[in-house]
């Protein structure tokens, strides 16, 4: 029992120095990086930028406002509205993974201007997103409204969190049936708008019911009138 609660303790010494080593971490590179948007525009990527001849562009864009580094207002509602995300990962040999996330609607939330949660549920076990987190913090979220033709790009590093039952209640949907077993936080480096080239428009189950519904209605409300129709036809039949 003793040698239990012993482990118990390391492990959450363990945790907690991991967690403040990549905060760290994290803030050691936004100091380095003066223009967000490094983060993705390396210099291997200026130099096909200029190459192909979109650099000059880019360039214009850092120098004016550049790319977002906090949760806006639009973003917020643009969350609010989405039951998915893609999530991308990569382990310490640049391996990269990525992995649908569902959940209801608004289930990405905000935690503060910087940082993101969800509730993670149980899935099928492998693992393979809390195993290249735990060796390798950066982390990618796509977001993607198909039905607007809209997709946003987040970069930045994500932690598990599983010992902070304040955090996951926080998290937590309680409307959904899937079991929460942990958090994943995601602290923004930047984010950005992509253009809607390419999109094909698809709608979730829940966007299109209500359609269906009313079409539904009118396809009852019809086959009522059709009936009295019949029934009058028949009617004048009979008394003919």
């Amino acid at each position: 029992m003793a040698e239990d609660a012993l482990g118990r303790i390391d492990q959450a010494r363990r945790s907690k120095y991991l967690n403040f080593s990549r905060t760290w971490q994290f803030r050691k590179v936004l100091a380095m990086r003066s223009i967000p948007s490094d983060v993705a525009f390396t210099p291997a990527v200026k130099t096909i930028q200029e190459r192909k001849g979109s650099r000059k562009g880019y360039a214009r864009m850092e120098q004016a406002h550049g790319w977002q580094t906090a949760v806006t207002p639009d973003l917020a509602e643009f969350l609010a509205g989405l039951d998915m995300f893609y999530l991308g990962t990569a382990n310490s040999e640049g391996q990269p993974y990525i992995q649908y996330r569902g959940g209801s609607p608004g289930f990405l939330k905000v935690i503060d201007e910087h940082t993101l949660g969800f509730a993670d549920f149980g899935g099928n076990r492998q693992y393979v997103t809390l195993g290249n987190l735990s060796e390798n913090p950066k982390a990618f979220i796509f977001l993607m409204d198909y039905a607007n033709s809209q997709r946003v790009k987040l970069w930045g590093m994500a932690r598990v969190i599983e010992d902070d039952p304040k955090l996951i209640e926080r998290l937590r949907d309680s409307d959904y049936p899937g079991k929460v077993e942990r958090a994943i936080v995601f602290s923004i480096e930047a984010w950005d708008i992509n253009c809607q080239q390419h999109i094909h428009r698809r709608f979730s189950e829940r966007q299109i019911a209500p359609v269906i519904e009313k079409l539904q209605e009118r396809v009852q409300d019809l086959e009522a009138e059709l009936a009295m129709l019949r029934k009058s036809n028949d009617g004048r039949s009979a008394a003919k």
